[in-house]
């Protein structure tokens, strides 16, 4: 706890950059009905179509196995079903079922609605610095791994 008065200007700002980032985090994950894992699996299926493991695991920067686990439940729930590869009828590819399709949909609604709500009170120019700062880092953690 700071013992500066809440108008001073914070001496480190930097500081308390990881803890907002993880609030950010967690509460974004929280406003829809998928986790962020899952939200992420299902937004890399409809926006590049049927995908083999190996493929979706490396554009999410996470191990096959790790997809593997994640997709488990989604074909369960028939939100994901498996497809065949053209090239190769013994090879399957993941792919967004109609329902995985309208679920998605509507987690991205909620998650518009939450960020319109929650900026409304900002300008044009304050939404779109944040977004371009946003997107600035989340391009740097990317170019990490």
């Amino acid at each position: 706890m700071s013992l500066s008065p809440p108008d001073a200007p914070d001496p480190e700002p930097d500081c308390r950059l990881p803890y907002q980032v993880a609030v950010f985090a967690r509460r974004i994950s929280a406003a829809g009905e998928f986790d962020r894992a899952t939200f992420l699996l299902l937004d890399q299926l409809a926006a590049g179509g049927p995908a083999n493991v190996k493929t979706l695991a490396a554009a999410l920067g996470v191990d096959s196995s790790t997809v593997t686990r994640q997709a488990a439940p989604l074909l369960r729930e028939r939100l994901l079903a498996r497809v065949p590869y053209p090239a190769d009828r013994r090879a399957v590819r993941l792919a967004l079922t109609p329902l995985g399709a309208g679920r998605l949909a509507q987690v991205r609604e909620q998650r518009l609605r939450l960020v319109a709500e929650l900026t409304a009170a900002w300008t044009a120019d304050e939404r779109a610095v944040f977004c371009a700062l946003l997107e600035r880092f989340n391009d740097g953690l990317r170019k990490r791994r």
